[in-house]
C-alpha cells in the first residue's frame, strides 16, 4: 500500500478515499488515484507476478507498508537489494498446515528508510516474524516522481518465488509488462470475434467472455528446468505437474468447462491433468476447490467435467485411465471431513436409488438428481472405454432421476426411506430437498434423458405446459428452510419472469429444454428475454451470482445461438444469437463462423438455418460438426418459424434412452 507519511501504517492509519471517477480497471490494467496519500497506485500483470507502479507526492514520507497479514507471517527488508521477502500462512481453510503464501518485492529506488512490525510493536533490526508480520520501506521523492515495485508470489517457496520474478518480469519496465498482458489477453478474448452488435453488447459479451476465462486459476509453477510443479494444497508436499484450483463444479460444469473444451481445450487439458493429479494426492475429485477441498454444495459433478473432457479428446491420453478410476471410487465413498467431496449419502443411492428425505441428509433431491446424472457420465466414458459391465451399471443408475418424480404435482419430491414422498410438500419452497432453489427449478436437472423425463410428464405436450408453468407462476416462494430470504430468492423476485430463477445456476439450462418439446421457438424468444433483460456491461450487470465464471459463459454460449445442456454429449441446443456474425477461432486451425444477416431485436427468431450451406432442420448441433470448422447460417424473423411451418424442428433426440444404451 503506498502512503505518505510514516504514521500510516497500520490499516486504519494507511487507508484512503478513492473514487470510481479516478479508477480505471482493465483486465491488463488498474490505476487508481489515492486522495489521502496524493498518490496515484497502477498494476500490470503476468501469471505470477506484477509490476507496480506508484506516482508520488514532493515528500521525504514517501512510502509503501507491506502487510503478510495476521495469523503467522514474515517480511525480511534487503536494503542492499530494494528487496523485501516474507510469507503468510492467512488463509480461510481448504490447506494443510504448512501452506505458505511467498513474496517477493523488488524496488527500483534505494529506501532512505525501514521499519519492520509484529503487529503494533515495532522492532529493530531487517526482519519480523510472528502473527502479523508488516514492513515499511521509504522514500524522499520529488512531485511526479515514479517508483515501480517488481512483485511476485510462490506458493513452494521463497526461491521460487524470486524465479517467477525473473521468470516472468526480469527487467522490463511498466509499460513493457502491461503491453505484454494487453497482448495476452487480447489472444485470449480474441477467440471469439463478434459484429453487427450495439456498443452495449459487445461490452457486455466481453465482460462475461473475461469472467468466463478467469477461474480456475492457475496453481502450478515452473521450476528450474522448465517443468510444472505445484504445492499440493491436498497433502503439503511439492510434486511434479499440473494443478488448478478455485473453482465449484456445483455451478461450473454447466457450460463454462464445455466452453474451455470448445474454446480453450489446451487449457483444460492442464486442468484435468491436475484433476488426476489431485486424486492422486488425497484418494477424491474436488467438488469445490479452494485451494483444497471445500465442504461447499452438493453433487459429484467432477464426473461432468472429467466426463466431458475425456469423450471430447481433451485429456492427455496418460490421464484418462487414473480419471476414469476417480470417478466410479467417487460413487462408494464421502470424503472424512468434506461432506461436499464424494456422494455424501451414497449407501442410500446405491442401495434404493435415491438419498432419502427422512435420514438427516440435507438437500437429499438435488443429491439424488445430480448423482443420476453424474453417473450417465460416467456410463458415457465407460463405453469409450470398453468397460461394458460397468456400462450397465452406471446406465441404470442414471435413471434413478424417477425415484424422486411425484406423479401428482409431475415435479421433483423428496421421499422418504420407507418409500413415502416427503408431507407437507410445497414447490415454492428453497432449499430443504433441494440446494438454493425449489422443486420448480429442480424438476429439470435431469439433463441426460430429457425424453425420459417428458414421458413421465405425460409427453412433450405435458412437457412444455410445466415449462410454461415456471414463468407463469408468480415469484412467491417460502424461504422457512433458511429462515431469510436468501438473496437468489430476491433475484428471481426482481427478474420479473415468474419462478424462473437465472440468477441461480440449477435453472439456467431450463429454458432450452424447449427445443426437446418441439417448441424452439420459445426458447428463442426466451433466451433474447434473458441476455436483453439480465445482463449489462454495468457493475451490477449480473441478474446473480456470477459463480466462477458459469454466468457469464450462458450469456457467451447464447449469444453465439447454442447451448450445452448435456454435457459429456456432444450436442449444442440452439437458441437465438444475438449477433450479425461471430467468429470462434479454434486451437486446431479451424473456424467457426455464424452468420445471421437480418439479426435484430425485433428478429429474435429462427426462419431457416443452414450448416455448411446445406439445409438444416434440427433443434441442435453436434460438438464433432463443430470442431472440424463450420459455417452455420441462421435466417431471422420477427415472428415464429411454427406460423409458417420451416424452420429448425427436430428436437434433440440422441440424448433418449434408446440413444444411450
Amino acid at each position: 500500500m503506498p502512503v505518505r507519511g510514516k504514521d500510516k501504517v497500520d490499516e486504519n492509519a494507511r487507508q484512503s478515499w478513492f473514487s470510481h471517477q479516478s479508477e480505471t480497471a482493465k483486465p491488463y490494467y488498474y490505476s487508481v488515484y489515492l486522495a489521502d496519500h496524493d498518490v496515484v497506485a497502477e498494476m500490470a500483470p503476468t501469471d505470477r507476478a506484477a509490476v507496480l507502479r506508484f506516482t508520488f507526492p514532493e515528500s521525504d514520507e514517501s512510502g509503501v507498508v507491506i502487510d503478510a497479514f495476521d495469523r503467522g507471517s514474515q517480511v525480511k527488508v534487503m536494503p542492499d537489494s530494494r528487496t523485501v521477502v516474507g510469507y503468510t500462512t492467512r488463509n480461510s481453510g481448504g490447506v494443510p498446515d504448512n501452506f505458505r503464501n511467498w513474496f517477493v518485492i523488488r524496488f527500483d529506488k534505494p529506501f532512505s528508510g525501514f521499519r519492520v512490525f509484529n503487529g503494533k510493536n515495532e522492532l529493530k533490526g531487517f526482519e519480523a516474524e510472528g502473527e502479523h508480520a508488516l514492513a515499511a520501506v521509504y522514500f524522499t521523492t520529488r512531485r511526479g516522481e515514479q517508483v515501480t515495485a517488481r512483485v511476485a508470489s510462490s506458493f513452494i517457496s521463497e526461491e521460487q518465488a524470486l524465479r517467477n520474478l525473473e521468470t516472468e518480469v526480469g527487467d522490463a519496465d511498466f509499460e513493457t509488462v502491461k503491453a505484454r498482458a494487453q497482448e495476452r489477453w487480447d489472444e485470449v478474448l480474441g477467440r471469439i470475434e463478434v459484429s453487427g452488435g450495439t456498443e452495449e453488447q459487445y461490452r457486455t459479451f466481453y465482460s462475461c467472455l473475461y469472467r468466463s476465462t478467469l477461474f480456475p486459476r492457475k496453481f502450478y509453477e515452473i521450476d528450474a528446468k522448465g517443468n510444472p510443479v505445484h504445492y499440493s494444497p491436498y497433502n503439503g508436499e511439492v510434486l511434479p505437474g499440473y494443478m488448478y484450483t478455485d473453482t465449484g463444479f456445483w455451478d461450473t460444469f454447466r457450460c463454462l468447462f464445455p466452453l474451455l473444451n470448445l474454446v480453450y481445450p489446451s487449457v483444460n487439458a492442464e486442468i484435468q491433468a491436475g484433476l488426476a493429479n489431485t486424486y492422486r494426492e488425497s484418494g477424491f475429485l474436488p467438488e469445490w476447490a479452494s485451494p483444497g477441498h471445500r465442504g461447499c454444495m452438493v453433487g459429484n459433478n467432477s464426473a461432468s467435467v472429467v466426463a466431458d473432457a475425456i469423450l471430447k479428446g481433451v485429456t492427455p491420453a496418460e490421464d484418462v485411465a487414473t480419471l476414469y478410476e476417480a470417478m466410479l471410487a467417487g460413487r462408494d465413498k464421502v470424503h472424512p471431513s468434506v461432506s461436499s467431496t464424494g456422494r455424501l449419502g451414497h449407501e442410500y443411492y446405491n442401495t434404493l436409488g435415491y438419498v432419502p428425505y427422512n435420514v438427516g441428509i440435507n438437500e437429499n433431491a438435488a443429491r439424488t438428481l445430480e448423482y443420476a446424472y453424474d453417473d450417465w457420465c460416467i456410463a458415457q466414458v465407460a463405453k469409450k472405454l470398453g468397460k461394458t459391465d460397468d456400462v450397465a451399471m452406471l446406465e441404470k443408475a442414471s435413471q434413478n432421476y424417477k425415484n424422486l418424480f411425484d406423479p401428482e404435482t409431475r415435479l421433483m419430491r423428496g421421499r422418504n426411506e420407507d418409500g413415502t414422498f416427503q408431507s407437507p410438500f410445497s414447490p415454492y419452497k428453497w432449499g430443504d430437498a433441494f440446494t438454493e432453489g425449489n422443486a420448480w427449478h429442480y424438476t429439470w436437472s435431469v439433463f441426460h434423458d430429457v425424453q425420459g423425463l417428458a414421458e413421465l410428464m405425460g409427453g412433450r405436450e405435458g412437457f412444455a405446459e410445466m415449462l410454461d408453468s415456471v414463468f407463469v407462476v408468480p415469484p412467491i416462494y417460502d424461504d422457512s428452510y433458511y429462515g431469510t430470504r436468501i438473496h437468489e430468492i430476491t433475484e428471481m423476485q426482481v427478474a420479473d419472469m415468474g419462478n424462473y430463477a437465472h440468477g441461480n445456476q440449477p435453472a439456467q439450462h431450463m429454458i432450452y429444454l424447449y427445443d426437446y418439446a418441439g417448441q424452439p421457438w420459445k426458447a428463442q424468444y426466451w433466451t433474447r428475454e434473458v441476455m436483453d433483460r439480465l445482463y449489462s456491461s454495468k457493475p451490477d450487470g449480473y441478474c446473480g451470482d456470477e459463480d466462477n465464471g458459469q454466468t457469464s459463459a450462458w450469456y457467451v454460449f447464447s449469444a453465439m445461438g447454442f447451448y450445452p445442456v448435456c454435457p459429456a454429449s456432444d450436442q449444442y441446443v440452439i437458441g437465438s444469437p444475438l449477433f450479425r456474425k461471430a467468429t470462434v477461432k479454434l486451437e486446431n486451425g479451424k473456424k467457426i463462423v455464424i452468420e445471421a444477416p437480418d439479426n435484430a431485436p425485433e428478429n429474435r427468431y429462427i426462419g431457416t438455418m443452414k450448416l455448411d450451406g446445406k439445409r438444416y432442420d434440427r433443434n441442435f448441433i453436434r460438438w464433432s460438426d463443430l470442431v472440424k470448422g463450420a459455417k452455420i447460417d441462421f435466417a431471422m424473423q420477427p415472428d415464429p418459424a411454427y406460423k409458417r411451418g420451416v424452420g429448425p424442428q427436430d428436437a434433440p433426440y440422441s440424448l433418449s434412452r434408446e440413444e444411450c444404451r
